[in-house]
């Protein structure tokens, strides 16, 4: 027979305030290159865990390749609070940014199109010189994604 007190302790569950950890947020681990090996059903669950971050926690994500021409970067931020209206801005560093407003459901859709890929856009064999760094994506305090800098840095 187990008492009230034994039982937390022998389950494995930590009893230590989260607020002690604070350098270790629950959405840094959040981070994936393509190509990866996940699954369809792994690529789901975790678009949705970037999804549920990005309304509760005041991050953005980021989806970021790099060819030829330069960097494309894709980031995602939440537009309202319930979760269901998200900002997409896209930046190519010939055009510069553009920015829409998209449902849950086609970021949700887009995500796992991108994450999914066999191979990383950046790797496109088209030019004599082609780019070998993966595409990256991850997830990041809201003031990382478009300036890449720390609020008060110039």
């Amino acid at each position: 027979m187990t008492t009230e007190r034994q039982h937390p302790r022998d389950r494995g569950i930590d009893r230590t305030p989260t607020h002690r950890h604070p350098s270790k947020q629950p959405w840094s681990g959040l981070e994936l290159r393509v190509p990866n090996d996940r699954s369809r059903e792994s690529l789901i669950s975790f678009v949705e865990c970037v999804l549920v971050e990005l309304t509760h926690a005041d991050v953005g994500a980021e989806y970021r390749s790099s060819n030829v021409w330069g960097v494309k970067l894709t980031q995602y931020i939440a537009a309202d609070t319930v979760g269901e209206r998200f900002k997409k801005r896209h930046y190519d560093e010939r055009l510069g940014w553009h920015e829409q407003t998209m449902s849950r459901q086609d970021v949700r859709d887009e995500l796992i199109n991108r994450l999914e890929r066999p191979a990383s856009l950046a790797t496109n064999q088209s030019h004599t010189h082609p780019v070998e760094e993966p595409d990256t994506f991850r997830v990041k305090p809201t003031w990382q994604p478009r300036t890449g800098r720390q609020p008060g840095e110039k």
